[in-house]
């Protein structure tokens, strides 16, 4: 990585023009059985057409509030980067009704319909499939992101030291604390460029965001995020950590 990254965004673009065919994010969802891979570029692809949504069509705007409220699933790292490609405040599990924009998955549409501003719904589905009929006053994501565009530019340069990411309203921090903070995870845990990560954490902490999105994108390495991982039995988990190549474990 560049040591002028200073946002979440700036990983991403360096790790691109690093390496875009490696892995970044191999998710798992154990309810499910759902597998997904995505290389660097697949993601980086994902996140533009996503902040191209955000700035376009949501007309969201640097310093705008978006609730997110998604557990940890791939579509959710998604979103944590588009918001800081576009400066938005990632809030994760944050109050709707304080929000500007809210991102919701199947379980918590209700509680995202405080929100007055836009809203978005995600089905949480495998490979990302739309709802079969999209739920009322939301936007659905898996219909809407398609059409986005392949590049982003955003309108106006992301402040690095603006506020970017906060856990329920608090904990708040600027895209460069993310980044500082991200590397010294990599650093504590041992993370170099071929480092593969199991992170079975939520994404509602610091904890869990970094170790299942921004340690091991800050080292260079990849991450196998896994969701209902307590549905996995003891000798499956193993079997994983060899399929999967994993070099460190966060559960």
């Amino acid at each position: 990585m560049n040591a002028t990254d200073r946002t979440p965004a700036d990983l991403l673009r360096s790790a691109l023009a690093a390496d875009p065919a490696r892995p970044l994010v191999t998710f798992y969802d154990d309810a499910t059985g759902e597998r997904v891979e995505l290389s660097v570029a697949t993601f980086a692809n994902w996140v533009a057409k996503t902040a191209n949504l955000l700035q376009d069509d949501l007309a969201a705007e640097p310093g705008d509030r978006l609730a997110l409220l998604l557990p940890a699933h791939w579509q959710t790292a998604v979103w944590v980067i588009a918001c800081s490609s576009t400066g938005v405040v990632a809030d994760v599990g944050g109050d709707p009704a304080s929000a500007d924009v809210v991102v919701a998955g199947p379980d918590s549409l209700e509680a995202a319909r405080a929100c007055s501003g836009e809203r978005v719904a995600l089905s949480l589905r495998p490979l990302g499939a739309r709802f079969p009929e999209a739920p009322p006053g939301f936007v659905d994501y898996a219909v809407e992101v398609p059409s986005q565009g392949d590049r982003f530019a955003p309108y106006a340069p992301v402040d690095p030291d603006a506020p970017a990411l906060a856990f329920a309203g608090s904990g708040e921090l600027t895209g460069a604390r993310m980044v500082e903070r991200a590397r010294a995870d990599a650093v504590a845990r041992g993370l170099t460029p071929v480092s593969r990560l199991l992170s079975g954490l939520p994404y509602d902490t610091w904890d869990g965001m970094s170790a299942g999105l921004l340690a091991p994108l800050a080292a260079g390495g990849s991450v196998v995020l896994c969701r209902n991982l307590d549905e996995l039995a003891p000798d499956a988990l193993e079997q994983r950590r060899e399929n999967e190549r994993v070099t460190v474990t966060a559960v």
